[in-house]
């Protein structure tokens, strides 16, 4: 029994006994011990020819069950008699309203409803669409089991005091929530690409999952340019994954990677998403940093990488997205053009910023262009407070070995 096809019918059993029964929370509880149940019975009795259908049988008994032992047994029947036909209670069919990625993607914009913070809407979209379990989820964060097990059953509860329900999104929501939907995927990929803590670089089943439900996205909304250009930026990211780490798992910058390791498929498939989605003439975001990314994998060596053009795009990028990691980004374009010294200046106005306190970013890529401008010593000073700042180990190595190269 593959564990990937739990994972691809979990979304589609909790949105199905969500539309049925209600009760978002138990029917989250109730999916996820029918996945359990499968995940025990299949493998000795073989999976049942509509596992889909399995499932929902098995939540719905166990979300029933959990309804009636709630409450006295005269209010509960009666409201369930109200919602449901008692014809129905035991065994709804599998086939009811069969649209798994119209209800994927519901239940993603359910799980990033506005009243949740966005630690809640990563963890409930993980373990809600992604099908992860608590533990799992809690490992890939970082967390302990019982913190995260408290997180979404607080995120749960926030969705029902909010009066939420599960239905697809009117126009005017759509419109509101795709941009906390598309932040939260991008988010999770941010994780698996770039670990914040660990002694990993990088948490390939983070990066995975967030590329899957991009692609659910994108299946389910095609005419979405954002939404093709989060694609089309995850895959084009993801392309590298291979050179950027060495043999033992230590830090390689973009300038010093084996490009030969690099996904040419991904590549061609960003690539080719990127270019529809720029068709419609709909510039955001997400499809901006999508053509960053395509710059910087369309160059066959470091030194053949087109800044001018990237520091175009962070500029048209700044303008749509003003935040302090943008300017970040583009004070490195902007010393590849103009000199290092030009990048600092452009620093300097994030030392401000209270959102970028304690960011080891700052200071590292400060670091970064004091070297190349000569002010090694500076620099050494700058790389020392960034790995001081990080928590991410291979990070850390990698700060302070540019510390004491650039202390020689």
């Amino acid at each position: 029994m593959s564990a990937d096809l739990l994972r691809e019918l979990a979304p589609q059993v909790l949105a199905a006994v969500t539309r049925r029964y209600g009760h978002f929370d138990e029917a989250e509880d109730a999916t996820q011990e029918a996945l359990l149940a499968a995940s025990t019975q299949w493998p000795a009795e073989g999976v049942p020819d509509n596992p889909r259908g399995w499932l929902i049988r098995v939540a719905s008994r166990r979300l029933i069950d959990h309804l009636r032992s709630e409450q006295s047994r005269l209010r509960r029947e009666t409201a369930l008699a109200a919602q449901v036909p008692p014809a129905d209670w035991m065994a709804p069919p599998a086939d009811i309203g069969d649209t798994p990625s119209d209800d994927t993607l519901t239940l993603l914009f359910l799980c990033c409803h506005p009243a949740l913070t966005a630690a809640s809407q990563i963890a409930l979209t993980l373990r809600a669409v992604g099908g992860l379990t608590t533990a799992e989820i809690a490992h890939a964060l970082l967390v302990p089991e019982a913190t995260l097990a408290q997180r979404i059953s607080r995120a749960k509860q926030r969705i029902k005091d909010a009066g939420a329900r599960f239905e697809p999104p009117t126009p005017d929501d759509y419109d509101r929530r795709l941009r906390a939907v598309l932040h939260v995927l991008y988010l999770i990929f941010n994780e698996g690409h770039t670990a914040s803590s660990g002694v990993a670089l990088q948490r390939t089943d983070l990066a995975a999952e967030a590329i899957r439900l991009a692609r659910t996205l994108h299946q389910a909304r095609p005419d979405d340019a954002e939404a093709a250009g989060l694609l089309a930026l995850l895959l084009l990211t993801d392309a590298r994954r291979a050179a950027r780490t060495g043999p033992s798992g230590e830090l390689v910058p973009l300038a010093e990677q084996d490009r030969g390791r690099w996904d040419r498929r991904l590549i061609h498939q960003g690539i080719t998403l990127l270019t529809a989605a720029l068709a419609r003439r709909r510039p955001g975001p997400y499809q901006i940093q999508a053509a960053i990314a395509a710059a910087h994998d369309q160059a066959a060596r470091a030194e053949d990488t087109d800044w001018r053009h990237i520091l175009n795009l962070y500029d048209m990028l700044q303008r749509l997205d003003d935040t302090p990691v943008v300017t970040l980004n583009r004070a490195v374009a902007t010393a590849m053009v103009h000199g290092p010294r030009a990048g600092l200046a452009l620093l300097e106005t994030l030392d401000s910023d209270p959102r970028m306190t304690g960011n080891h970013r700052l200071a590292a890529v400060r670091a970064h262009l004091l070297d190349q401008a000569g002010d090694h010593q500076a620099a050494a000073a700058q790389y020392h407070a960034a790995a001081q700042q990080t928590a991410s180990v291979p990070e850390r190595e990698y700060l302070l070995r540019q510390a004491r190269l650039a202390s020689r």
